[in-house]
């Protein structure tokens, strides 16, 4: 979950201006399974389709496929995914994915990998593998969990400082969120690499870097528990992003959003690359009532999440 300096992990930008962003993990969640398989000379991947081959490079799948091929698997494995969440919502469920079956099949070959070493290999498997014109945010949230504030460099070193609230802060912040589902699906894909080539553009640069000052920002306004302040962040970034491409908004979200600040909300955004997926809303709880009641009757689906601490984790393994 994504809160302030989505796309200031891209490549284009932090390679000429430090990058950061300010994200949190929640529970839901993506479980990857493996086991051997009966037949010693074929694999098997289950996913949304199931597919049985002869070879790795048989495997249609992309990020399967790849990460089977550096691991050196060359049958007798079936991998298997099941996910809370679908795909193009905005939770980083792709690169979930990636971190999970990297973590699970490094398990299975006996290896300890540290958290950074996954979300390292999680990106070169999209970014550098699969040439997706994504950024590194998802990666390391899924693999270190918890909320953090992510810096990206120009020599593509990533650091992950965790914000620890006080108790009461943090069940404020859990408290002030909600999360939407529109209903629409939307590939990151495009609206990112539209966004990349808009960085050529100095006013466009220019939102990203105040997008990343806001990301600062933010992080005070938590520590100084001041949630009016930091839903004011959240309004005042949602408003920059919009700019950067035009498929980050559209008729039916900005109608969402404007419905919620006219209830009594503080700010919010749509999460991810935009287009669509779950909007996140901040808003004081004794207006919550309200607002959802307008939200629901408007078509929205109102989900229930808590904050998880943890990244990406092994919970059984022999």
């Amino acid at each position: 979950m994504s809160f302030l300096g989505g796309g200031r992990d891209l490549p284009e930008f932090y390679q000429k201006s430090p990058g950061a962003t300010l994200s949190a993990t929640i529970d839901k969640y993506m479980y990857i399974s493996s086991h051997d398989y009966f037949e010693k000379d074929k694999l098997r991947m289950k996913y949304s389709k199931t597919e049985t081959v002869d070879s790795v490079d048989q495997i249609e799948h992309p990020i399967l496929k790849t990460i089977v091929k550096k691991l050196g698997f060359t049958g007798g494995l079936e991998v298997s995914s099941i996910a809370d969440i679908p795909a193009g919502t905005g939770l980083g469920s792709s690169s979930c994915f990636t971190v999970g079956v990297l973590h699970n099949l490094h398990s299975r070959l006996g290896r300890f990998v540290t958290k950074e070493q996954i979300a390292r290999e999680a990106c070169e498997v999209e970014i550098k593998d699969l040439g997706e014109p994504i950024g590194k945010q998802d990666q390391y949230a899924a693999a270190f969990g918890g909320l953090n504030l992510i810096t990206y460099s120009a020599n593509e070193e990533v650091s992950v400082e965790p914000i620890y609230l006080k108790p009461d802060i943090h069940q404020a912040l859990q408290d002030h969120l909600l999360l939407f589902y529109t209903g629409q699906s939307r590939s990151a894909s495009a609206i990112l690499d539209e966004q990349r080539k808009n960085l050529m553009s100095s006013d466009k640069f220019d939102r990203l870097k105040q997008m990343v000052e806001l990301v600062w920002k933010g992080r005070e306004a938590l520590y100084e528990g001041q949630m009016e302040r930091f839903g004011g962040l959240l309004h005042e970034s949602w408003l920059l992003k919009k700019g950067m491409a035009s498929g980050v908004t559209n008729e039916g979200i900005d109608h969402y959003y404007n419905l919620a600040m006219e209830n009594g909300a503080f700010g919010g955004k749509v999460l991810g690359a935009g287009g669509g997926g779950f909007l996140l809303i901040c808003c004081p709880p004794e207006k919550q009532k309200g607002l959802c009641q307008k939200l629901t009757e408007a078509g929205l689906d109102h989900r229930d999440f808590k904050f998880e601490n943890d990244g990406s984790k092994v919970i059984y393994a022999e």
